[in-house]
C-alpha cells in the first residue's frame, strides 16, 4: 500500500468527479517540490502562436478533463503514484504581453526544479514553451536527447521576423547546444510546406525524421524499439504536440493538419519510451476553445498520465 508521503489522486467515491479543486487527476496540489520526485506543471502561454490562439487555456482544460482518470494503468500495470511522489505544482506565471519575459520566467521556474532532480511533466501552452524548459534541462543534464511528436518540425529560422515563436524552438535549441542531435527523433510530421526541403534541415542536423506516411496502417512498437536504441541511456526529453494526432481525434488545437497519428499510435509512442532515461516531458498546443465536448483536453490528460507511467522508477505491478 502507498505510504502517506506519496500524494494520491482523490477517488471518485471520496468526492464526485464533478466536485473538488481542479488539479491534475485531483492530486492534492499542496506538496513542496522538495518532497517530490516528479511535478505536473501548467504553462499557460500562447503569444507565440501563428494561427488560432487559445492554448493559454490548455492547462485548465486538461486539468478539468483529468478528473476521469484513475491511478493505475490497466494495460501496462504501471503504478506511478505508488512508485514516485508526484503532485500538481500549479502554473508558471507567464507574461501575457511579452514573449521574451515569459521565456525568462519559464526558465527561472524550471531551473531549480530540474537542478534538484525533479522530473517535470508539463501542460502547455503553445510549443514555444519547450525552449526555456530545454534550457533548464540542458543547464543541469547537458545536451539532451529528444522524442518529438508533432505535425510540424518547428525548425523555422524566424516567423514574421521573430526568432522565438512556436514554430522555431528546435532550431534555437540546436543553435544553443541544448540537444544531442544524434539522439533526436521527430515523429508524425506532415502536411504542406513553403519549400520542398522544409524537413531536410532536421535531417542535416542528424535528427531522425519520421514522416506520418511511414506510420499509417501500422503499429509503432517496432519504430519505438529503434528510437530506444537511438537515444540510448542518456537523458531524454519527450515533447508531444497534440496536433501530432489527426484532428479527428484532437480538433482543439491551433494548427491542425489532416492525416495524422491515431490516439493509439500516440500511446504506443509514449509507452515505447519506457526504459528511456526520461528527464521530463510535455503535452502542448491544446486549445480548449476549439474543442468538441472536451475531447482534446481529455486525450491530452490521458497522454500526460501515460508520460507519468513511463518515468524512471515507476513500478509495474
Amino acid at each position: 500500500m502507498p505510504t502517506p508521503e506519496f500524494p494520491q489522486p482523490l477517488g471518485g467515491n471520496e468526492m464526485p468527479r464533478f466536485g473538488g479543486i481542479a488539479t491534475f487527476m485531483r492530486l492534492p496540489g499542496t506538496s513542496s517540490p522538495d518532497h517530490l520526485d516528479a511535478g505536473v506543471i501548467g504553462v499557460p502561454f500562447d503569444i507565440g502562436t501563428s494561427n488560432r490562439p487559445g492554448a493559454r487555456f490548455g492547462p485548465r482544460g486538461i486539468r478539468n478533463e483529468s478528473v476521469l482518470l484513475r491511478p493505475y494503468n490497466m494495460a501496462t500495470r504501471a503504478a506511478p503514484f505508488d512508485s514516485l511522489r508526484i503532485d500538481d505544482l500549479g502554473d508558471v506565471a507567464t507574461n501575457p504581453y511579452n514573449v521574451a519575459d515569459s521565456m525568462a520566467r519559464i526558465e527561472a521556474y524550471y531551473r531549480p526544479l530540474v537542478g534538484a532532480g525533479l522530473k517535470t511533466v508539463s501542460m502547455g501552452g503553445d510549443h514555444t514553451i519547450v525552449l526555456p524548459i530545454l534550457r533548464a534541462m540542458a543547464g543541469h543534464h547537458g545536451p539532451v536527447g529528444l522524442v518529438h511528436v508533432d505535425a510540424h518540425t518547428d525548425i523555422n529560422d524566424s516567423m514574421f521576423g521573430e526568432r522565438i515563436a512556436h514554430g522555431t524552438p528546435f532550431r534555437r535549441a540546436v543553435e544553443e547546444g541544448l540537444l544531442d542531435c544524434s539522439r533526436v527523433a521527430q515523429i508524425g510530421v506532415r502536411g504542406t510546406g513553403y519549400q520542398a526541403d522544409d524537413f531536410d534541415w532536421s535531417r542535416q542536423q542528424g535528427f531522425r525524421v519520421v514522416q506520418v506516411e511511414e506510420c499509417w496502417h501500422r503499429s509503432l512498437e517496432p519504430l519505438m524499439a529503434e528510437v530506444r536504441a537511438q537515444v540510448g541511456s542518456g537523458p531524454v526529453y519527450l515533447s508531444f504536440d497534440i496536433d501530432g494526432l489527426d484532428p479527428s481525434f484532437a480538433p482543439g488545437t491551433g494548427t491542425p493538419e489532416i492525416g495524422g497519428l491515431t490516439i493509439w499510435q500516440g500511446m504506443e509512442i509514449i509507452r515505447g519510451c519506457h526504459g528511456m532515461n526520461l528527464v521530463g516531458g510535455d503535452v502542448v498546443e491544446v486549445a480548449p476553445i476549439y474543442d468538441v465536448s472536451g475531447m482534446t483536453s481529455l486525450v491530452a490528460a490521458n497522454l500526460l498520465y501515460e508520460m507519468l507511467c513511463v518515468l524512471p522508477g515507476v513500478e509495474r505491478r
